[in-house]
């Protein structure tokens, strides 16, 4: 973060959600470096369940021993609550993700623990944060909101409030799975039928995805849309399978954010590709477009309209 810019001028930062593993890597470092401040001892996150929160925490805290994450780990005694009545914590930094610790802990024990290692200048990372505000008393120093978008901020004792971006992310999750679905789906189509020799580029745009061609590919954009929609219609589901995998029916897809879809085709509303490439004259590559969800989009120029609400 350079020097003039203090954590305390935050407002806000929103990125696109990325879907892929590495790419929620990258992202948790990139804040990391941009906003996380050495001396921030209370850091909350709020999303729904395989938004990526664990894979955005091992990206800012490489090393840290996560009490559950998405893959089914679970970490037993929990580290936070490891010290008995010492009230002795020995690591720096602990994560506890509050709503799944909850059905093994009274809410009360944890939310004293997190309160005496802050307290003591440990710094707790605390998943569901939301969850834990009402009964904590005080809030996050860095808050983040995982949706369709990542939504950074530093509140102050005038908010957000945790519920403020649990408004928000909650909301527009389901987006971000269906884009991703969708996608995974044109991409099927685009190697079974396509003779690409070109590597797919994958990038972001609010309620869709994008893939970039170095070279623009001969490629009947309607026929390509209406294949993708006969193969949603068939109200397929969809399942994750391992760490690089999922299923769509009985067909097995490689996949790189495998929890980050819909459960079955049918959920993908209103998808519908543009029906031409958009060239990036910066970057000069071809811009092919997916969209799901709203219907109405006056300017396709400003899809990425600045706002934290997605339009939906």
């Amino acid at each position: 973060m350079p020097s003039n810019l203090l954590p305390e001028s935050l407002m806000y930062a929103v990125y696109f959600a990325p879907r892929g593993k590495e790419r929620l890597l990258n992202l948790g470092h990139q804040i990391a470096q941009r906003h996380l401040s050495p001396q921030d001892k209370l850091i909350g996150l709020v999303g729904d369940s395989g938004a990526g929160k664990s894979l955005l925490i091992r990206g800012m805290f490489p090393g840290l021993e996560l009490s559950s994450d998405d893959e089914g780990v679970r970490v037993r005694p929990l580290p936070l609550l490891a010290n008995g009545d010492k009230a002795f914590f020995s690591s720096h930094t602990y994560h506890v993700d509050f709503r799944f610790e909850s059905a093994f802990t009274q809410p009360y024990v944890l939310v004293e623990a997190i309160r005496e290692a802050v307290e003591q200048g440990k710094r707790v990372v605390v998943e569901h944060f939301e969850l834990v505000y009402p009964q904590l008393g005080m809030n996050a120093e860095m808050l983040i909101g995982i949706g369709e978008e990542v939504i950074v901020t530093r509140p102050s004792i005038f908010g957000p409030k945790p519920g403020d971006l649990a408004e928000i992310v909650f909301q527009s999750i389901h987006s971000r799975k269906m884009a991703h679905t969708a996608e995974d789906i044109v991409c099927k189509i685009l190697e079974a039928h396509c003779c690409l020799e070109q590597q797919l580029i994958h990038a972001d745009v609010k309620n869709g995805f994008v893939l970039e061609f170095s070279q623009k590919p001969q490629i009947d954009l309607k026929w390509l849309e209406g294949m993708a929609k006969e193969y949603i219609q068939k109200n397929l589901p969809v399942s994750y399978v391992d760490d690089e995998h999922i299923k769509i029916g009985d067909e097995l897809l490689h996949c790189t954010g495998p929890r980050i879809h819909v459960k079955n085709t049918s959920e993908i509303d209103n998808f519908r590709l543009l029906h031409e490439f958009w060239y990036d004259p910066i970057h000069k590559v071809y811009a092919l477009v997916g969209l799901v969800g709203r219907d109405k989009i006056e300017d396709l120029k400003d899809l990425n309209k600045l706002g934290l609400y997605s339009d939906n």
